[in-house]
Order: structure tokens, then sequence, then C-alpha cells
């Protein structure tokens, strides 16, 4: 383990948000980071807002595979009832006549309607969309926004509120990530049961192998994944629209349901036991947030025209088809998206179309959590992974192995342990309006600190919002015990990663500053002792900016010698996603052959540091690549120290620290330039 010098060994101010850049150092990218990348041409947009289309949506889209299921299955003890009976007495005796509650139906469809309106476009596509952090979205890029218009903290060591939501939301959307793809795979495949109920015992195996192959092509990047799957979703969503038309023409008393009307007489009527039915209703807007953690990768107008022109109408020529199907067939309904096409030729393609739109909707959430995984370790958050670039032309776009395999392989213990989508959904609302919550209360700072809203115009914007979120929250908690308590155990696991991760670097951070030399008394030191110089430079990473690392004297005191020119590079995290202008990198002679190199990035940047020093020339430090050797410290952790912190947690430190990526990689310094020195530190 390296001397504290990156965003991620450095102690973090706070989350960020933005996007990645590809190639260089620090050069700020070209581009407008506001909202996302910016199509120059309709024929642009129109790719890109095809490649949202693939990659953000698919959550969402495919939730009419078992969202209205959900409302009215008899699994569900919550359900909303689908038909009734009418007691009459003829002459053999009393007669029970059924009928279908179209009420129930059109309640339901009514709330299905205005949570998409007020969830997803009212919401995120119109407000929370607008709290972009030069173009990055996420839980991370909110609570950065907050904190820099925050006063300093008055105790470094601890995190501020927003910062520990945001850091739960991110654990939570974690937890999403896993669960989305075994119970959108599983859906769609549990329509071959609407074929032939002997294909039932394949349905798990083959969701499993489905799900392989999902997570077996990340490493191909979104660049190439999306530009399939949007050609992809677009079938999926004239598809929905289609099969959805014919009982909208037999039942167009659906249309009823666009009135809020039904829906709050529903809940009304029913009381408690309608409440909790919206833990059910909520499943229609799952990925959410992954249209927000994700727009990165497209920008907010390519993200709103796929909405408004393709999924949205979609979605609710779809909802009012399976409306329509039960107020027609009632009771007899098993599963209301295969039904609308049962008997027909289309059932079997419509199976295999669902499955691939399952397959896509796994990406928005993977997608989503390679973002923010790659937010939360430049930050100091999380220790370092592996962050493959896939586009040279899309800076958003990466692949982390560490976080795909444990994805693919928590996910596939869900199917197995589960078995059906039905038993997945229990566990599905707690993660979704668990971040939703979260998110809301997070852009109410922002509107009252960033955007100088008055009180009563952010509490206006956001006592409704935190009511919806807040209603279905609540009527997810019910089943904690039967799933529900896997995304919360996910969300918590991270938490405590992270807030141990970012402790255990402060802590660190601190043992090493109290061991530094102040500058002056070190150069004269060695100007008074006269060490020997060596041809070539020395680049030594520190974690201050002011102050000898250890590192370096503890390279003088064993080997009593110096190169004729040494470099002190520290790098130091901003709450931007790119940092821009003169400030970005400085050099400062401090004499006898010294330099001190300042150099900030926004957390999406990746630190290379021959880039970086490439980059000094223009201010008269030349390094030469062959002459140039690189100095790191490898830590021992000894958890005997007197740290604040706990003993497991020091433990779960020193673990993750033996874990994570080396430094040469991290800071793409060449292997064979590199020299490591042994340090043993009390933590």
């Amino acid at each position: 383990m390296s001397e504290p010098s990156s965003p991620n060994d450095s102690v973090p101010n706070a989350p960020s948000g933005g996007r990645r850049r590809d190639q260089t150092g620090l050069q700020a990218a070209q581009i407008s980071h506001h909202g996302g990348h910016q199509p120059k041409t309709r024929k642009e947009l129109a790719w890109v807002s095809l490649g949202a289309l693939g990659v953000v949506y698919g959550d969402i889209g495919t939730s009419p595979l078992y969202a209205m299921r959900e409302c009215f299955t008899k699994h569900n003890p919550h359900r909303a009832d689908i038909e009734g009976g009418l007691l009459t007495y003829g002459p053999e005796g009393p007669i029970i006549t059924r009928f279908v509650e179209t009420d129930n139906v059109l309640g339901l469809l009514s709330l299905f309607v205005w949570s998409l309106i007020l969830v997803v476009i009212v919401k995120y596509l119109v407000f929370v969309l607008r709290a972009d952090n030069k173009g990055e979205g996420g839980t991370l890029a909110l609570a950065a926004l907050v904190a820099q218009k925050q006063p300093p903290a008055k105790h470094g060591n601890r995190l501020r509120i927003p910062i520990l939501l945001a850091l739960f939301g991110t654990g939570l959307l974690f937890g999403e990530g896993i669960i989305t793809p075994a119970i959108s795979v599983m859906s769609a495949v549990e329509g071959l049961k609407e074929q032939n109920s002997a294909f039932g015992p394949l349905i798990v195996p083959l969701s499993a192998v489905i799900l392989i192959g999902l997570f077996w092509v990340q490493k191909y990047g979104t660049a190439r994944i999306s530009s399939v799957f949007g050609w992809v979703m677009l079938l999926w969503f004239a598809a929905l629209a289609a099969t959805g038309l014919p009982y909208i023409i037999k039942s167009p008393e659906v249309f009823k349901a666009l009135s809020p009307h039904y829906g709050v007489v529903f809940l009304f009527t029913h009381g408690v036991h309608g409440f909790l039915l919206l833990g059910s209703v909520v499943l229609c807007v799952t990925g959410c947030e992954a249209l927000y953690a994700d727009m990165g990768h497209f920008g907010r107008t390519p993200i709103r025209i796929a909405w408004t022109w393709i999924v949205f109408p979609g979605l609710l020529l779809n909802y009012f088809g399976q409306g329509g199907l039960y107020l027609h067939e009632g009771a007899r309904v098993t599963n209301p998206f295969f039904d609308l096409v049962t008997g027909t030729p289309f059932l079997i393609p419509m199976v295999i179309l669902a499955t691939m739109a399952a397959i896509i909707a796994s990406q928005a959430l993977i997608s989503g959590a390679f973002s923010l995984a790659n937010q939360a370790v430049q930050l100091g958050y999380l220790p370092r992974v592996k962050v493959v670039h896939t586009s040279s032309k899309a800076e958003g776009q990466i692949y982390i192995p560490e976080i795909n395999w444990i994805l693919m392989v928590a996910c596939l213990a869900l199917v197995f342990a589960f078995r059906s989508s039905t038993n997945l959904a229990a566990a599905y609302g707690i993660a979704v309006t668990g971040t939703m919550a979260i998110t809301s209360f997070l852009f109410f700072r922002i509107a009252r600190q960033n955007w100088g809203w008055s009180l009563p115009a952010a509490l206006a914007f956001y006592i409704p919002l935190i009511v919806i979120d807040y209603s279905f929250f609540a009527a997810n908690v019910v089943k904690i015990a039967d799933g529900g308590w896997f995304p919360l155990a996910v969300g918590a696991a991270m938490f405590i990663i992270m807030t141990t991760w970012w402790r255990g670097r402060v802590e660190l951070a601190a043992v090493m500053a109290s061991g530094t030399l102040p500058d002056e008394a070190f150069l004269e030191s060695i100007a008074q002792e006269k060490l020997p110089r060596v041809q070539g430079t020395a680049v030594f990473m520190s974690s201050g900016v002011d102050g000898m690392p250890n590192v370096l004297l503890h390279h003088v005191k064993h080997n009593k010698v110096l190169h004729k020119q040494v470099v002190l590079l520290s790098i130091v995290t901003e709450n931007v996603p790119f940092a821009m202008g003169s400030n970005a990198l400085t050099v400062r002679d401090m004499g006898q052959g010294f330099y001190r190199v300042l150099a900030r990035v926004g957390f999406m940047q990746q630190p290379r540091v021959p880039r970086i020093l490439q980059r000094c020339e223009k201010q008269n430090l030349w390094c030469k690549a062959g002459d140039t050797t690189y100095y790191l410290g490898r830590q021992t952790l000894l958890t005997t120290g007197k740290s604040r912190m706990w003993r497991w947690r020091k433990l779960l430190f020193s673990f993750l620290t033996r874990n994570a990526r080396p430094p040469t990689a991290f800071f793409d310094l060449p292997p064979n330039r590199v020299v490591e020195l042994g340090l043993q530190i009390e933590l």
C-alpha cells in the first residue's frame, strides 16, 4: 500500500459528481459538462437518445412484466380484489353472481399513471436531472453539490449527514443493482409457463445462464452494448403499445384512470389495505435512480426525449391494455402481461423479446453501479479498483471487473434462493423507495443552499415528494421479513465499508502527518550534511501540501542519497468532476533541486502521474521519462495503535488495504521505474 497520495488515498472533503476523463491526466474535457453530452445535430441527438433508450430505460421498461400482476396475484396478502360476488335468491335457492371490481382496476391504473407522472416526470425528469454535477448524476453527485455550499466541518474526522445519507443511498442502489437483473430475467422467462407448464423446472437454471451471459458481455462496454440494446428496446416499447391496444379497444373505459380521482378514492376506500398495496404499485417506477445515475453516460436531453416519445407512451398503452384485460376477463387472468398474447402466435416471440428486454433492463443498474463505484473510489470511500474505459469518445462509459463479478455472484444467489419473480418482488421495493427518499432530501438541500430557493418554495416542492416517497417506503416495510431485508443488508454492508475506509484514511493520514518534517528544516539539514546527489529525477507521492513525506525521510535515512531533482507530488480531489483553470496544476521551486507539484483533480479524472509530469514542462519542470524514479511507501498496518477506531473497523480497514488495487496501476506508473519502501504504522 502506498503513502496516501491520490483521491483515494488522501482525505476527501466530500463526494462529488462528474464524468471521467478518458485518456489525459488533468487536461479538462473540451465539451460542455452541464447536462451531460451535448449532441450537435438532430441525427446525433437521435442516436444518443436511442442509446439512452437501451441503457437507461431497460429497468422501468420491463416493469409491465410484473408490476400489475403483483397487485392482483393471490400470493400477495395485500392484493386488490379483481372480482366480487352478488348474492341473490332464486326459485332454487341462493345464487352468487360474479362480477369484475371495475373501481379496483381503474383505481390501480390511476395510481400507476400518476406514479409515473409525479415520480418519473415531475421529480426526476423536470427537477432532479437539473441537479447534475457538471453532467454527472447519482446520490454522491447530489451530496457533492450540497457540500460545495457548506462551511468546513468543525470535526474533520466526521462526515456530514447529507454525505452519510448519500453513502447509504449508494449502498441501497447496489442492492437494487443485484435484484434488478434477477427479477427482470425471471419475470420474462416465466412466460414459458404460459406456453407449457412443463417448462416450470427450467425457469431457474435458464435464468441463471442468461444472467451469466449478461455479466460476461459487460467488459465490452456500454458504447457497444447500447448500440444494440437501443434497437431492441425500441422494438420492445413498440410491442408494449401494440399488445395493449386490442384490450383498450375492447374496454375503452380504462382511460378514466387518467383522472387522479380513481386513485384517491381507491386509497380512501381500502384504508390500510389499500395503503399497503402501494408496496406493489411502486414497482411501476423502478429504475428512476438508474435514470439519474446514468445521466453522465448520455446527458439529460436524450434521456428526456426517449421518455417523452417512446417510453411513456409504450408503458401507458400496455398498462391500460392489462387493465382492459382484467375488466374483460376478470379472475381468469393469471399473468396479465403474457395473457395479452396468450392463444396467439405472438406468445413465444413475446417471451423471447421480453427476455431480451429483461437482459437490457439489468444494464441500467449495472452501468449505474459502475459509475457510483468509481465515484466512491476516487473520493476515498472505497478501495482502489480497476477501472476500464470502454470508449475513447464517451467519457462516462466504464467497466469495473470487481464490481461486475460481485454483482453476478450475488444475483445468481438470489435466483437460486428466491426461485420466482413474485418472491423477489418483496425484496425490490425497499431498495427503490429508500433511495428515492434520500434523493428527495438531498435535492431539497440543494434547492435551498445552492439555488437560493426560499423556504416556502422549497417546502412546497419537498413536502409532496416526501409524502409520496415515504408512503411507498412505509408500504414496503411490511415486506422486510419476506425479502426486504436483503437490500437493507446490502446497503448497511456498503455503508460500513465506505465509512470505515474513509475513517481509516483520515486516521492514517493523521499518523503519517505526525511523522513529517517541515520543509525548511529538512532543506537546511541536507544542505549541512551535503548528501550525495545522483543524476535523474525522484518523484515522491505526498498526501499533504506541506512537510516532507515519510517515504522521503525513510529513503534518506536508509540510502543516504538524493537525486539531483526531487519532485514532491500531491494530488488533491476537488468537489467538481473536472478541475480546470490555472490552479489545476501548480509547480513551486523550493530550492536545492526540490519542487512541490500540486495537482487538483475532479473525482472523475484518473490521476495518471506521468502525464501530469509532462504538463509540468509548461512551468519549467522537466522530467525525462527514462530517467525518473517513483518512490512509494509499502505500509504494514498494525491495529494496536491509539487511533479512535473500534478494533473491528481497524481489522476491516487493514483487510481492505491489502486487497486494494496496487498504486502502480492506479497512478499509471511504469512498473520498472517504481521503488517501494517498507513502512510499519500503528493505527
